[in-house]
């Protein structure tokens, strides 16, 4: 036995080898104690009347045990005794043995009450894993919150009751918080509204809580169903089964199937005699040529402009109002500092669970970038590279046409004084800089390599002299290198101007001929807002003949897809439009219901950003409705929104769209953004962007919207400008996390919003997220899968029920 040094008192063991003087005594004076009481119990035993009236009881049976227990009693008694000899009970321990005593005491307390408090504060039903229930033949319903995890849970008691004014009570008077919480509501319904006529998902939280306040469905009868869920079935439960690790794999695979025929090759569909007629800018569709004579189109229901515009000023009036603002502004805050206390709380456990989960990280998560443009989906250097080899391999090829005379490459390179040995990355100067900051023309401008938008047109452009042949080359590496990486996917936007009827034509055209396809990539298109700029040129006569250009295609080969076979073929790949410009742009005309129609607007001046987006949506609605009618995939309007400009483009962006890009300017307006939360509005932001444009990156609010609970995803938007990694979906995680000190559970949390936001298939997510993954709360997570503790999904569901609780259970609501 090891000896300890105790200073002055000389030697003492943590054994009991060597006793001193005093602890002799005391073991000779037990030992003739022990003697005693074995002698009297045993002539108690002989004799039970004799004695005590307590009966007694003979433990001769066990006379190995009682003298084990004996002398287990002497040794605590002894060790308690030298206790007292050497320091008092109301002294401070001084020696080393006894305050590592006192620690560990200390220990077994605190764990003791710990244990105690949980099963105080456990109130739930859980499953007991002892053999009696296997036995037990009786069975009982298990909810969903019977899954939540254990956590310490923030709670806020008291009697803060809206139903009685009490001194003391919240600061909010109890008028606005109610008047507040019908408001709230009925900015839900409203979304709720245009989400159901357009086929685009609304919060499914949100959605049962106004059922359970007594609001019907906007469609009725006619509501789809929903996504059919499966049995919940994840690796952990299948562990142990009798089942081989292939048959595991097989059975629930991480991997999403890969197509085995060509991507192009799709079922024509038999074509529908519908009629087609543009009115007041926004497509109808009649059964036959009667009912066009009657003026009987197809019941598809979808707000009209006017109705538009009465829930436009509605809601602009609701983010001014100052108790709704209040109201908001206070919870939001509480949402802050909520989350701050739960990560105080509970990262360690967060963290945890993260390590127990086998092979999955970060890393090998899936994540897609949800905002991204494909002529700017490269980095510098890769297209510095690939200028360069075009122009090694092929200089004689010819790849424009100037004033009617054809140039090959190499002569465009001496029209501009450049050789390939020239060329380099600060030569190219497609990088954003501090002189982009707040001009948006001198951005525009980055798009075109060493200033000159030949060069953008030979490259950059799917309609060109070469068919978009070299823009097809650097976007199948680009593919390549998603597809090498494995769990990076991305949604890349390709442009319609809405200028001619054949773009469409020519972009499918485009896609098919050089196989530009990866099931890493979907596809999103965006609509520039140039109506100003084609009027000006004569191009355009009227705004109407952009929605012409921009849908009848869609509409014809959805009817008849033996007419446009490759736009019908590239519309299963096509998940949602988008809204692109400089929102910084002041709007010269005032949206009213004085507002001429599409077809009247003749103006010069480009229409406001609100109506763009209505006639988008609109046409989008109905043609939805038409896609639906013949089993195809829908579209969503996820629009850049809330970048700069006025507020009323996130108003309008709540109203219409599915999920929105930036989203900066809902941090100068709690209403909405409060909106947005309850509404579960997905946000795809990017830092790095809005650094070089409009914000500088440590004011963004991503890291604020996070901790709220908004839907928030990170993105790159133009990689070319902004990124110098093969990785730029990694480089701007990586940036995020180190300047915001983001924990794993947030990055994995950031990366399985970014699948949910996505436009992938359903099947696709249920292979990458769980096969529920649209069940709410923990029930809809598979930590296999997403890495993200149910602790985290736990919190931010019972949070987000809280919140809606608070406003669909005012008593004062239904009065």
């Amino acid at each position: 036995m090891k000896d300890i040094v105790t200073g002055e008192q000389g030697v003492e063991t943590l054994g009991l080898e060597r006793d001193t003087p005093m602890e002799k005594t005391i073991r000779q004076e037990q030992e003739t104690e022990e003697d005693e009481d074995r002698s009297s119990a045993t002539s108690c035993s002989r004799n039970p009347k004799r004695g005590s009236e307590s009966p007694t009881y003979n433990n001769s049976a066990f006379p190995i045990l009682q003298l084990e227990l004996e002398e287990l009693a002497g040794v605590i008694m002894m060790k308690e005794e030298s206790k007292k000899e050497i320091s008092a009970p109301y002294e401070v321990p001084q020696f080393p043995i006894e305050q590592i005593e006192d620690k560990l005491k200390l220990q077994r307390q605190f764990s003791t009450n710990r244990g105690q408090d949980r099963e105080r504060q456990n109130t739930r039903y859980e499953p007991s894993e002892t053999v009696a229930d296997d036995l037990d033949t009786h069975t009982f319903p298990i909810d969903e919150a019977d899954m939540a995890p254990h956590f310490q849970r923030v709670y806020i008691s008291g009697e803060e009751s809206n139903s009685e004014k009490k001194e003391g009570g919240p600061k909010v008077p109890i008028e606005d918080i109610s008047k507040s919480s019908k408001l709230l509501i009925e900015g839900l319904c409203r979304r709720e509204k245009y989400m159901a006529y357009s086929y685009q998902s609304f919060s499914s939280f949100a959605q049962r809580f106004l059922r359970e306040y007594g609001i019907e469905h906007p469609l009725g009868a006619e509501k789809k169903e929903d996504k059919p869920h499966q049995d919940l079935k994840s690796l952990e439960d299948m562990k142990g089964s009798a089942v081989t690790d292939a048959d595991l794999w097989t059975d629930h695979p991480i991997h999403a199937p890969s197509r085995v025929d060509s991507p192009w090759n799709i079922e024509l569909l038999e074509p529908l005699d519908y009629k087609l007629k543009l009115k007041n800018g926004v497509f109808q569709l009649f059964e036959n040529q009667e009912a066009v004579d009657r003026d009987e189109p197809k019941n598809y229901k979808c707000p009209d402009f006017s109705e538009f515009l009465h829930d436009l000023n509605i809601l602009c009036g609701l983010i001014v109002n100052g108790p709704v603002k209040t109201f908001c502004f206070r919870r939001l805050s509480y949402l802050s500092a909520k989350y701050q206390l739960h990560v105080l709380l509970n990262e360690t456990r967060e963290l945890r669970a993260q390590k127990e989960v086998p092979h999955r990280d970060f890393y090998n998560i899936r994540k897609v970038d949800t905002h991204i443009h494909a002529a700017s989906c490269m980095n510098q250097k890769h297209l510095l590279r690939f200028i360069k080899k075009m122009m090694k391999n092929h200089p004689e090829e010819i790849v424009c046409c100037v004033k009617g005379e054809e140039m090959t490459l190499a002569q465009v390179f001496r029209s501009l004084k450049l050789t390939a040995y020239d060329l380099s990355v600060d030569m190219l100067d497609v990088h954003a800089d501090r002189h982009t900051f707040h001009r948006f023309d001198k951005f525009n401008t980055k798009y075109n390599p060493i200033g000159e938008s030949r060069l953008r047109e030979v490259f950059l452009k799917t309609d060109n002299y070469l068919n978009g042949r070299y823009f097809a080359h650097i976007i199948k590496e680009v593919l390549s290198d998603l597809e090498e990486s494995k769990y990076q996917n991305a949604e890349l936007r390709l442009s319609i101007y809405g200028k001619s009827a054949d773009e469409w034509d020519k972009l499918a055209k485009w896609a098919v001929m050089h196989n530009v396809h990866s099931e890493n990539v979907r596809w999103l298109i965006q609509v520039p807002r140039l109506f100003d700029v084609y009027s000006n040129m004569n191009i355009l006569q009227n705004f109407g003949q952009v929605i012409e250009n921009l849908f009848k295609p869609l509409f014809e080969a959805t009817l008849n897809p033996s007419s446009h076979p490759e736009i019908n073929a590239f519309l299963q790949y096509v998940v949602g439009f988008d809204s692109v410009d400089d929102e910084s742009k002041p709007e010269n005309t005032t949206l009213d219901k004085d507002s001429p129609f599409p077809e009247n607007w003749t103006e010069k001046e480009n229409p406001p950003y609100a109506y763009y987006l209505y006639y988008m949506y609109a046409n989008m609605a109905v043609l939805n409705h038409l896609r639906s009618e013949r089993g195809l995939n829908t579209f969503v309007l996820r629009p850049h929104c809330g970048e700069a400009g006025p507020i009323n483009h996130l108003v309008a962006g709540y109203l219409l769209s599915e999920n929105i890009s930036h989203g900066l300017l809902l941090r100068k307006a709690p209403v909405l953004q409060y909106l947005y939360y309850l509404a579960q509005i997905g946000i795809a932001m990017s830092p790095l962007s809005n650094n070089s444009l409009f914000l500088n990156y440590h004011r963004n609010p991503l890291p604020e919207y996070l901790a709220r609970g908004l839907l928030v995803s990170l993105s790159t938007d133009d990689p070319l400008q902004f990124h110098f990694t093969k990785e730029p979906l990694m480089e701007e995680y990586s940036i995020a996390t180190q300047v915001w000190k983001l924990s794993p559970t947030d990055m994995c949390e950031l990366a399985k919003t970014s699948v949910l936001m996505s436009g992938f298939e359903h099947v696709n997510k249920q292979h990458w997220l769980g096969p529920n993954y649209t069940r709410e709360g923990v029930a809809g997570n598979d930590i296999q899968r997403t890495n993200v503790p149910n602790v985290r999904v736990a919190y931010r569901y019972e949070t987000l029920c809280e919140e809606l609780s608070n406003i669909f259970h005012n008593p004062e609501l239904k009065e």
